[in-house]
């Protein structure tokens, strides 16, 4: 169990320094149990606030959500669960579908000039991409990027070097950004090529590299359809194509 509290700890202070979704002032007439698991659980975690903390679907516990990251914690706020929460009488898993709704929140929140869009003429879907510029899979994922766009697919790309901060993917990453043609230097960067690349403010590697501890993301490349849900690794052009039309379909 301690193991496991660790973990909601180091994960949720990692969120904490981005957009805190659903953080809000303690609204009034607020019911006393849930002001009660409220002060319990901001005691005893200093990166959670109160306004992250609100009911869930399930009587009895209260959630506890940062971002994609979701927990929960018993009425008498003793017990703290870490887990996919599913009802069977709807076969929907709520905890993803928090997850999801986090990611596309987060996700609108930042414009197009925050991150380096790859467009079709004619747009029927838009993906997020959290991509490496060294990583094999996101090089085979650019490498195909035309017959994304061909399939009518827009790819907002995100930069996370997986490195980190100080690492050589990290400084290639502000460099592509500082190029005055992102598009450019990011084929360029991945294909090891060199780029022409100016002096500029380069922070949105870092907001980059928050977001995507935000959605969740394990690795790369991490690819974040239009409802949210976040799909950890290469999809080939037309198995996302299929993925997309059916999620519009509704299947």
């Amino acid at each position: 169990m301690r193991q496991s509290l660790k973990q909601l700890v180091t994960r949720i202070t990692m969120a904490s320094g981005v957009l805190l979704l659903g953080a809000t002032a303690l609204a009034e007439g607020v019911d006393e149990e849930l002001q009660s698991v409220r002060q319990t659980v901001t005691e005893k975690f200093d990166a959670i606030e109160p306004g992250d903390i609100g009911r869930s679907e399930i009587d009895g516990w209260y959630k506890i959500q940062k971002g994609s990251t979701v927990a929960y914690v018993s009425a008498d706020g003793r017990y703290l669960l870490q887990g996919d929460v599913i009802d069977l009488e709807r076969d929907v898993n709520l905890t993803e579908a928090s997850r999801s709704d986090a990611r596309r929140e987060l996700l609108a929140s930042a414009g197009e000039d925050q991150s380096i869009v790859f467009s079709p003429a004619s747009p029927e879907h838009s993906v997020a991409i959290f991509t490496d510029v060294d990583c094999t899979y996101c090089r085979r994922l650019h490498e195909q990027i035309d017959e994304y766009l061909e399939l009518g697919i827009e790819v907002r790309y995100f930069l996370y070097p997986r490195m980190g901060p100080s690492s050589r993917t990290w400084i290639t990453s502000e460099e592509v950004w500082c190029s005055r043609d992102r598009k450019y230097a990011l084929t360029m960067a991945k294909l090891d090529r060199k780029f022409d690349s100016e002096n500029c403010d380069a922070s949105t590697i870092s907001r980059h590299y928050v977001m995507g501890q935000e959605v969740g993301l394990s690795g790369t490349p991490a690819i974040v359809l239009e409802d949210g849900e976040l799909i950890g690794g290469y999809l080939a052009p037309k198995q996302l194509k299929a993925r997309l039309d059916s999620k519009s379909n509704g299947e």
